[in-house]
């Protein structure tokens, strides 16, 4: 992946120096370092997609994590990348005029990156069409949970899987993800839960909907598009500060927000909704309002209006 972005960096910094009458270049992280160099030297707006979390908070986070679980250190893919990719990734930082971001917590992040100057606009992603019914829950069965993403300490997932432990047999958990590591004490873990390696869009629409709630305690993202995607099929979402989930959630409306690394938290909000079911009936058809307002639309006529702003400044 890092070369094929490199290789359209380059490709596009040669394009500029043909291209007349331009007045801005939008980039995206690890792919724009020469496409900003070429754009700064003729005077161009530099507009930059961060959608992930800066580089340094994600390796603190990590480097935690290795001390605390090492046996998840193998999923942690933070910690084998390069200096010289983290020097890339603070020069375009430092050559944009504009910074998108999809989430507080991103932009927070952005606090740690050196000789940073630019305007950063936080604009959430959108969610799908909302559903048009929820699965119907008996008040009887067990809580329906599931986890998207990479099985990975990155996401959270070592306490997810405690807090499922501690619910025992009042809950039943899907994972739907790809191993990262064959070197982790997972099998049994996959052995005692339903596990779907991979699902086309389509295909996870429609798990989710099957489901009641979202767990995604992820340690750190820029955005967790699963948030939105999970609410728009009615499912109430556990997650932490760190994903995103701040700028879409209202607490114990139609979700939840717990500390990174808690399994105890995750397990009381999991006990709350198998006792109450009124309490989750309620809950899921929030999500489904909350999110029908976080549409694609409203995205792009945001992101038009701060390009807009861009080029219409005095220096623009």
């Amino acid at each position: 992946m890092d070369a094929v972005y490199r290789a359209l960096d380059r490709r596009v910094a040669r394009r500029l120096r043909s291209l007349p009458k331009l007045k801005a270049v939008y980039g995206y992280d690890d792919g724009a370092l020469e496409t900003f160099r070429v754009a700064k030297a003729a005077g161009l707006l530099t507009i930059y997609e961060h959608p992930i979390t800066h580089w340094r908070k994600v390796r603190q986070i990590q480097e935690e994590e290795a001390e605390l679980h090492p046996e998840w250190i193998p999923t942690l893919g933070a910690l084998r990348d390069t200096a010289e990719k983290f020097s890339r990734k603070d020069e375009e930082l430092a050559l944009a005029d504009v910074i998108l971001v999809a989430s507080t917590f991103s932009k927070d992040s952005l606090a740690l990156a050196p000789r940073l100057s630019a305007k950063i606009h936080v604009i959430p992603y959108g969610a799908p069409s909302v559903a048009d019914s929820m699965c119907p829950d008996s008040g009887r069965g067990k809580l329906r949970i599931l986890f998207v993403g990479g099985l990975g300490q990155a996401k959270g997932l070592g306490y997810l899987l405690q807090a499922v432990e501690r619910m025992g047999r009042h809950v039943e958990l899907t994972l739907v993800g790809k191993r990262l590591s064959t070197l982790i004490p997972e099998q049994a873990v996959l052995d005692r839960h339903r596990w779907i390696p991979s699902l086309p869009h389509d295909g996870l629409l429609a798990e989710m909907a099957r489901q009641d709630v979202l767990v995604f305690p992820s340690l750190h993202e820029g955005f967790g598009l699963v948030i939105p995607e999970a609410m728009s099929r009615g499912l109430v979402v556990i997650t932490t500060p760190h994903t995103g989930g701040r700028d879409v959630i209202r607490e114990g409306h139609d979700g939840f927000i717990v500390p990174i690394r808690s399994a105890d938290a995750i397990a009381e909000k999991l006990e709350l909704l198998a006792t109450d079911r009124g309490l989750l009936a309620e809950m899921k058809e929030a999500a489904r309002k909350t999110v029908a307002r976080l549409t694609w639309e409203s995205y792009r006529s945001q992101l038009v209006d701060v390009v807009r702003e861009g080029l219409e400044r005095p220096d623009g």
